[in-house]
């Protein structure tokens, strides 16, 4: 079954185009990872289909449900986390997790999910003491009180230590077990890798691709690679021209004595075999997968970072 069906999003801001024409479709019980540099429209994107944002144009359903038209019903479904939470300074973690079960049906419990998150030891603390990394924890723990069955998680770790980023990480492939479907926003590959059965890569407003990780390094013609050095004289030549034909050979770069041969199937093998035959010696002979940082630049032209924040491009947009 469909759990959130995005069509045709478009979303602008006086002469700039922040969301231009993005569709997403994501099962019930799947992680959609949503990748993109910051001002790439995610956060544009994830707030429209949360209904906290009017689109210029498209329609997007929640569990079948308008997420504009049927606000009350949707909000007992879907739990939102967003990058930047603004809640009552005075409050402690303990009262912010009680104020926000009356709005559910069928909350959560307060000290679980508390102790969930890691914030036992702070269940009486105001907000407002919090460090930034503990707001965080706080606010993904709102956004899951009502037991939601779609949840929306953007840069759910950002401000965390590596323990409690894991712990997060966690979390979420506990709500997949129980067929949760979410759609995380995130900059960080190894989340992405780890928790994504599929993943959307936006760029200028725009969905560039969408599949699971191994998919989209596929799609980007990525494979592996196999580097090594070879003495001097002749062997970089001759190496080059015992690996040029082989089936699972794309392509051989020669960079004075190292080589890089990229390929896919029993690549390293390949390569060990032909060298062996030809009497090339090689030294220092590693195999590379391609990543999903390798795919984003092979897809997009560019690397994740940037010098630029979203609040550069525009306050409200990210």
């Amino acid at each position: 079954m469909t759990a959130v069906h995005a069509h045709d999003l478009h979303k602008r801001y006086g002469d700039r185009t922040a969301v231009d024409g993005v569709s997403l479709t994501v099962a019930e019980g799947e992680v959609l990872g949503i990748l993109g540099r910051n001002g790439a429209g995610k956060t544009t994107t994830v707030e429209m289909i949360a209904g906290l944002r009017r689109p210029d144009s498209g329609t997007v359903e929640i569990l079948g449900l308008d997420p504009w038209r049927d606000r009350r019903r949707v909000r007992q479904l879907l739990g939102v986390q967003l990058q930047e939470s603004e809640l009552h300074a005075a409050l402690t973690v303990a009262e912010l997790v009680r104020l926000y079960r009356t709005f559910y049906a069928r909350p959560a419990d307060t000290a679980e999910l508390i102790e969930a998150v890691g914030l036992t030891g702070h269940r009486d603390v105001r907000f407002e003491r919090l460090s930034g990394g503990q707001q965080q924890r706080l606010s993904i723990a709102l956004a899951l009180i009502g037991r939601p069955r779609v949840v929306i998680l953007d840069e759910l770790t950002t401000g965390l230590d590596p323990e409690a980023r894991r712990h997060i990480w966690a979390i979420v492939e506990r709500l997949r077990d129980d067929g949760v479907t979410v759609l995380l926003v995130s900059h960080l590959m190894e989340e992405v890798e780890r928790l994504c059965d599929q993943v959307a890569l936006l760029d200028g407003g725009r969905v560039v691709a969408q599949d699971s990780p191994a998919g989209l390094v596929e799609t980007a013609g990525l494979g592996q690679r196999v580097r090594f050095r070879v003495g001097d004289g002749g062997a970089p030549a001759l190496a080059r021209a015992a690996l040029d034909d082989l089936p699972e050979v794309g392509e051989v770069q020669v960079r004075r004595d190292q080589v890089t041969v990229t390929g896919a199937g029993d690549l390293l093998g390949a390569v060990s075999t032909a060298l062996v035959r030809a009497g090339v010696v090689a030294t220092e002979t590693r195999l590379e997968h391609a990543t999903l940082d390798d795919a984003f630049l092979a897809l997009t032209g560019h690397t994740l970072s940037t010098d630029r924040t979203d609040h550069d491009l525009h306050g409200a947009d990210r």
